[in-house]
């Protein structure tokens, strides 16, 4: 009785607090020009797609952070030196440098710390950022640094210089960004509708902010437990906190259509099953067909434009 009363209270408090959420942190457009140095986030790409950069030689960021493509990987969990399989779903790079902290549990609060921890880990690029900057002095990246750098090639210029080229990786001028700008004609009734549900039923709770996301933690099974594929913990790992087990970062929803596999632990294959798991979860709310369609045509909607850096790429 005692828990009905409870889960009774939080659906009453959700239309509150989406109107509260919603006036104090609106979702605003993405800037349509990212702003970063040119010559730094070009060094930065270039390290970016180099495997050099991993133990043996056989991983760059690219290999799990698919670029010019969804910014993240198109399978549950990414794979690293020697074949061995992460634990967590990767997230979009793209427009990472809008969160508010990277990674899921929150554990690098800038694009510079979070590269050490891809760099360190036995099961992804499995090296050190001294290594590499011992194995880049022997090539023509000593000079590259040495031309942008005063001095030159060190290991805070050379997290510098990638976090410079991730700056860059913001994808303007979504139709939802071009409707917010004022274009009414950019959605079509059926996305509006969607959008109107979005924040009527609580999604804007979480998901709000330039970057629908990205900047709160977030207790991933409010209303009823989420059985993950792998076990992960949360935030607890960074804080250790018995109420921080299984709170997650909130994660963008932008370019969302196109990062599938979807949650932290990569089991849910479409957008359409993600709708209604996080429905059932983290609000409490009864499914019905045209309320899921509605709320993904919306999300549709947020899919922008190819950062300028990456343009005529394949």
């Amino acid at each position: 009785m005692i828990q009905k009363a409870d889960n009774i209270y939080k659906l009453l408090l959700i239309p509150i607090v989406t109107l509260s959420l919603y006036a104090q942190t609106p979702i605003t457009p993405l800037p349509e020009n990212a702003i970063y140095s040119v010559p730094k986030a070009e060094l930065g790409k270039k390290l970016f797609f180099d495997p050099i950069l991993s133990k043996d030689e056989t991983i760059s960021c690219s290999s799990c952070h698919n670029l010019p493509g969804n910014g993240a990987n198109s399978t549950p969990f990414s794979i690293g030196v020697g074949g061995k399989e992460g634990v967590i779903n990767t997230p979009t790079v793209l427009n990472a440098s809008l969160n508010f902290a990277q990674h899921f549990d929150g554990r690098a609060k800038t694009l510079k710390e979070q590269m050490v921890f891809p760099i360190t880990n036995p099961i992804e690029m499995d090296t050190t950022v001294e290594a590499i900057i011992s194995t880049l002095s022997d090539t023509v990246y000593r000079s590259d640094f040495e031309a942008i750098y005063s001095d030159g090639l060190t290991e805070d210029n050379f997290l510098d210089a990638i976090a410079e080229f991730e700056k860059a990786l913001i994808t303007p001028n979504s139709k939802f960004d071009r409707y917010l700008r004022g274009d009414s004609s950019a959605l079509n009734r059926q996305e509006r509708l969607g959008y109107e549900k979005f924040q009527s039923t609580g999604c804007v709770n979480c998901h709000n902010g330039v970057n629908i996301g990205g900047n709160m933690y977030q207790k991933m099974g409010i209303f009823a437990p989420y059985t993950q594929k792998k076990v992960l913990n949360g935030r607890i790992d960074v804080t250790k906190r018995e109420r921080d087990k299984y709170v997650y970062k909130v994660p963008t929803l932008r370019n969302i259509e196109l990062t599938a596999p979807y949650m932290h632990d990569g089991q849910v294959k479409t957008l359409k099953e993600t709708i209604k798991l996080m429905r059932e979860h983290q609000l409490g709310v009864t499914n019905n067909s045209s309320s899921i369609a509605q709320i993904e045509a919306f999300l549709k909607t947020l899919t922008g434009e190819t950062p300028s850096i990456l343009k005529g790429m394949k």
